[in-house]
């Protein structure tokens, strides 16, 4: 083939294109982040770790699992959706308070420490076998998320079981006005009474709790027999008005999408200009470009192929007539 033959532009093309995505793609190395204004917010997260919260009335992926372990798995699967720039902390729940176990950082800056962290929890952290929500677990919680170095929205995971029982029309908070922190309470669990398991400090399982090994409800005042506290389920109406009473919003946690729904309440966040990664933009472009590199070049093959086929026909000798291949004596006159 002569230099005159080649395809001079379809070349330049191919190799302004190849430059363009390697231009594109020391961009998408180089490019630091950019600010962009977006909805954020802040949350402490505090996780009921009670003996109750062990038990396995819910099923994840076909198997039957523990309301804490159901809880956790729905707040990962949170994790991976929340935009850079929102914070969140960790806090557990037994007894009658909650511990905050650090405050709330970035989810993207922090997004491994965060996923090994919740990992963690679980009961062998139980202090106490009590359980305390109204006065104990959300008093504190609500108190460590109004503190300035920790100003965030509550996000309470419970399934509204207290031990010793408390009546159920008790749903005051004292000590926490209404609106002194924004948040969910987040209730989890089975609506049939299900066997609590017995567990130890070490978080080792040792059979169920009895009948006369716990503190049962009082009868009411209609002489109705109290309650069955060695069995669990969620109590919805109890959680419903503590909410209420709190300021907060309740939600059933049935899988991921309510505990998202919740969390991305934009009652909760707040605009802010946010450090935002957008080094795929061009890392995109440079794909895109290296397709239309690449791509094969249908309609130049059969052009070439009409050429070659009229320079095949215009090579071949014409053909001669009849008359003129008579000779000249046997020609008609």
């Amino acid at each position: 083939m002569t230099l005159a033959g080649l395809d001079w532009k379809g070349l330049l093309r191919r190799h302004a294109l190849l430059g363009a995505a390697a231009l594109l793609l020391v961009a998408a190395v180089w490019m630091p982040p950019v600010e962009h204004t977006r909805l954020v917010a802040r949350y402490i997260v505090t996780f009921d770790i009670t003996q109750s919260m062990d038990t396995e009335d819910l099923t994840l992926d076909g198997r039957p699992v523990s309301r804490l372990a159901f809880a956790k798995t729905a707040m990962q699967q949170v994790l991976q959706q929340l935009p850079c720039g929102s914070r969140v902390g960790w806090s557990v729940f037994t007894g009658t308070r909650s511990l905050l176990l650090f405050v709330p950082v970035d989810v993207c800056a922090h997004y491994d420490a965060l996923l090994s962290s919740l990992d963690e929890i679980g009961g062998r952290m139980r202090w106490a076998d009590s359980s305390v929500i109204a006065q104990g677990g959300i008093y504190s919680a609500v108190q460590a998320a109004s503190q300035p170095e920790s100003k965030a929205a509550v996000i309470f995971v419970t399934d509204g079981q207290e031990a010793p029982p408390v009546s159920p029309s008790e749903t005051m908070v004292h000590g926490i006005a209404q609106g002194q922190a924004d948040g969910w309470i987040i209730g989890v669990g089975g609506d049939q009474p299900a066997p609590i398991p017995r567990t130890n400090a070490q978080g080792e399982r040792s059979g169920y709790w009895r009948a006369d090994e716990v503190v049962q409800s009082a009868p009411t005042r209609g002489g109705v027999a109290g309650g069955h506290e060695q069995l669990s389920e969620l109590r919805e109406p109890y959680l419903r008005a503590l909410a209420a009473h709190t300021g907060f919003g309740y939600r059933r946690l049935d899988g991921f999408p309510s505990l998202y729904a919740a969390m991305s309440d934009p009652r909760l966040g707040r605009r802010l200009p946010v450090a935002t990664d957008f080094r795929w933009c061009p890392a995109l472009a440079a794909l895109l470009l290296l397709v239309l590199r690449f791509l094969p070049r249908r309609s130049t093959g059969i052009a070439t192929a009409h050429r070659d086929a009229g320079a095949d026909l215009t090579s071949k000798e014409p053909l001669t007539s009849p008359s003129s291949a008579l000779p000249e004596s046997a020609q008609p006159h």
